[in-house]
C-alpha cells in the first residue's frame, strides 16, 4: 500500500507572450513580483514563431520572456496562481476585452514541467477550480523530452534551454 505524502514544493515558472513587451513589462513585472514575490530567473526577450495561433488576440510581432521566482510554491497552488495570471490579463486587456498579454503559470519539478490550464483534454488532470494540469515535458536522460501532445514551441530548444536553467537552479534551492 502506498502512503500519502505531500510532495516537495516546485518552481514556479511563467511564460509571457506579448508584441506590447516592451512597454508593458516593468508594470506587469511589478505586479507579479506582487503576487509570487522576487524574480530570481528572466529571460531576454525572445520571437515567438512557432505558431499564428496568438497573431490575431496578441498582434506581432509576439516576443515571450520565461520568468522563475525565488520562492517555491506548493504544488497544490498551481490553480491558485493560474486564476491571478488570468486575471492580471484581464487587468491589461484592451477596452473590448481582447488581451495584450498572455501569462502561463506552470510547475517545474525535477521530473516534468506541468502548466496550469482552463481546458479539459484527454491528457490533462483537473487540478481544482475550474484549471487542468498539462503535463508538458518530462525530463529523462538529462535532457527535456517532449510527448506527443507537447505545444509545438515547448518541444523547441530555444525553452529546453531556458527549462534546464530554471532546473539547476531549482535543484540548488532544494537542497
Amino acid at each position: 500500500m502506498s502512503r500519502p505524502q505531500p510532495p516537495p514544493p516546485a518552481q514556479l515558472y511563467l511564460s509571457i507572450l506579448s508584441s506590447h513587451l516592451a512597454d508593458l513589462w516593468d508594470p506587469v513585472c511589478r505586479d507579479l513580483q506582487d503576487l509570487f514575490g522576487p524574480m530570481d530567473y528572466v529571460s531576454d526577450p525572445f520571437p515567438f514563431l512557432e505558431t499564428g495561433y496568438y497573431d490575431a488576440e496578441l498582434g506581432t510581432p509576439i516576443m515571450r520572456r520565461v520568468v522563475g521566482f525565488e520562492r517555491l510554491l506548493d504544488q497544490s497552488r498551481l490553480p491558485e496562481a493560474k486564476l491571478a495570471t488570468n486575471e492580471l490579463e484581464q487587468a491589461y486587456a484592451r477596452t473590448d476585452g481582447s488581451r495584450r498579454l498572455n501569462l502561463d503559470p506552470g510547475l517545474l519539478c525535477l521530473e516534468r514541467l506541468v502548466l496550469a490550464t482552463g481546458k479539459n483534454f484527454s491528457h490533462r488532470i483537473y487540478l481544482g477550480q475550474g484549471i487542468w494540469g498539462d503535463l508538458t515535458l518530462i525530463y529523462r536522460h538529462k535532457g527535456w523530452q517532449s510527448l506527443p501532445w507537447t505545444y509545438p514551441d515547448y518541444a523547441g530548444t530555444i525553452l529546453h534551454g531556458h527549462l534546464l536553467e530554471l532546473r539547476q537552479k531549482y535543484k540548488k534551492k532544494l537542497k
